[in-house]
């Protein structure tokens, strides 16, 4: 599957992208870039390209070339293999044209946030793959690097994968520790469960996780949007499945808990409509990229 950048945001238009970005610089530059500004002249000029030392799913260059623009407003560049394409090993991804000492200065924090953005989402693209022949969505989670969770999150979108809620504020999620504070785990209570939290926050999605099939059908009677398969075997997701079909067209069902890229076949297999991996976002190892360039 390879995406449709059009269908991708423009991630240096968020507020909280722009805020970690320029943080970044801040962290790395504080009071100057000694050698660059020891060595290097304001007027040199150089042109240069990023390069792919490994085949991966491209996500980020827009966030790259935003960084070296807000060091140097007029540098110009080329995009060559946009946000959610599949580069080739050794390709050049994109070609800019600027000041040397903005380029010296921007470039590893440009790379840092690449390098990780398309680790996650190639990483996200082989799970997307993985579960190809079926209906099923690959979801990420909260599992996230503090702070950097924007870009993360839209790197599993240029890998194929749908993002699951951004916080704690933008749906109800019941796992299993808010259930026991609730009403003691009560496996009969969760549909009442279900319901107390829609009356709290009418607009917002309601999901609640189970862990067998007596909680699935206590929270099936209240219909939430979604239930969390966690941890289930896949025989027992199989007849979650065939449960659910049958009591309510409303509910989807999401498997949780320990998915990889051996796993994530059979599982999509059994039927559910997505499944959630932490792994897309903390796990996922940052691809080789360059920064090459020359004087002009």
């Amino acid at each position: 599957m390879v995406v449709n950048p059009e269908t991708l945001p423009d991630i240096t238009k968020d507020p909280r992208a722009v805020l970690a970005i320029k943080a970044a610089l801040k962290e790395d530059i504080g009071a100057g870039d000694a050698t660059t500004l020891a060595l290097v002249g304001p007027d040199i000029l150089a042109t240069g390209e990023i390069q792919a030392r490994e085949e991966c799913c491209v996500a980020g260059l827009n966030v790259a070339l935003y960084i070296l623009q807000l060091l140097d407003p007029t540098l110009t560049y080329e995009i060559l293999i946009p946000n959610g394409a599949i580069a080739p090993k050794n390709s050049v991804l994109a070609r800019f044209t600027g000041r040397a000492r903005a380029i010296l200065t921007a470039e590893r924090t440009a790379l840092n946030f690449i390098q990780r953005m398309c680790g996650t989402a190639t990483l996200t693209h082989q799970f997307v793959e993985a579960v190809k022949p079926y209906n099923c969505m690959v979801l990420d989670t909260r599992k996230t690097t503090p702070c950097l969770r924007v870009f993360e999150k839209f790197a599993v979108r240029c890998g194929g994968g749908t993002n699951h809620r951004f916080g704690l504020y933008d749906r109800v999620l019941m796992k299993d520790n808010h259930r026991h504070l609730w009403a003691g785990g009560d496996p009969n209570r969760l549909d009442l469960a279900v319901e107390a939290a829609r009356k709290a926050y009418p607009l917002l999605a309601v999901e609640i996780e189970v862990e067998s099939i007596e909680e699935l059908k206590s929270a099936l009677k209240a219909e939430p949007e979604w239930i969390m398969l966690d941890n289930m075997p896949c025989d027992m997701m199989r007849e979650c499945v065939r449960i659910t079909r049958e009591a309510t067209k409303v509910t989807k069902l999401e498997a949780s808990g320990g998915i990889n890229l051996k796993t994530a076949n059979a599982i999509a297999a059994t039927g559910v409509d997505a499944l959630s991996v932490g792994a897309l976002t903390h796990s996922a190892p940052s691809i080789d990229l360059a920064l090459e360039w020359s004087v002009i």
